[in-house]
């Protein structure tokens, strides 16, 4: 599997606090049967200790010590936050992008109520040439009451990435949980990502969300974490999702919203 999501670089943000703790971290992956993990350290404003001009050399050092305890390869990125992303230079961008390629970048949902101009904040990353990967929407109380808001986003080309815990572990009736499966049931979600921050934290491996997001789409929860992904990664298209994938989008969404 590729984790595209993980706060796996110590002593930065609400991450490890030391490299012993990342290297657990990394082994825990492994063990839940991780081949591929991106370091996704936050990059905004109360997080000062971040630099995307270290990621790719943090990664490297990381990366040393990892293959001595197995074969996980660590990839440098950063999850960008949206008012972070519109004071930072194209240079910096590049550089918070996944694999420092310069076409795929991870944008944080924020947790509270969506601003009216999200959206423009969006597509001022886009037009300078990347391919946006949306963090965690499922969480968002806008999303939650309006998921066409979102439905809207995926049709103008952003990427969704719903997280393990949101699918498996959140509780039967959470707004989260409800949304993140009718995201990969009707096909609007992209990718499922751990969002680790340490080996000893209780949210879900990523195995685990594969296995929810099974239930409703066995095909596209495993192309989640592992096609759509490795073509991030690589600054490529998606391949073509599993055809069970292709089912009417609006109608379960509509209805998530009434009952909300």
């Amino acid at each position: 599997m590729i984790d595209l999501h993980s706060h796996v670089l110590s002593g930065l943000d609400d991450g490890p606090a030391d490299l012993e703790g990342s290297l657990a971290l990394a082994a825990a992956a492994e063990a839940d049967g991780v081949s591929v993990l991106a370091a996704t350290p936050h990059l905004r404003a109360d997080f000062p200790r971040v630099s995307v001009r270290e990621t790719a050399a943090r990664c490297v050092l990381l990366n040393q010590h990892v293959r001595a305890q197995g074969d996980l390869q660590i990839v440098p990125a950063g999850e960008v936050d949206l008012l972070w992303a519109q004071s930072a230079s194209p240079e910096e961008l590049r550089l918070a992008s996944y694999w420092q390629r310069g076409t795929d970048i991870l944008l944080e949902t924020p947790y509270g109520p969506l601003a009216s101009n999200f959206e423009e904040l969006i597509f001022r990353v886009t037009v300078q040439g990347f391919r946006v990967l949306l963090a965690h929407p499922e969480r968002n109380p806008t999303f939650q009451g309006d998921p066409e808001r979102l439905t809207s986003l995926v049709e103008r080309g952003v990427l969704v990435q719903v997280t393990a815990q949101s699918i498996a572990s959140g509780q039967r009736g959470s707004r989260s949980r409800r949304l993140a499966l009718d995201l990969v049931r009707e096909g609007l979600a992209h990718v499922i990502a751990s969002d680790t921050h340490s080996a000893t934290s209780h949210r879900a491996p990523l195995s685990a969300g594969v296995a929810a997001a099974a239930t409703v789409a066995p095909a596209r929860a495993q192309w989640m974490v592992s096609d759509a992904p490795a073509a991030i990664l690589a600054g490529e298209p998606l391949p073509a999702p599993p055809v069970e994938a292709l089912t009417p989008r609006r109608g379960l969404l509509r209805r998530f919203r009434r009952a909300s």
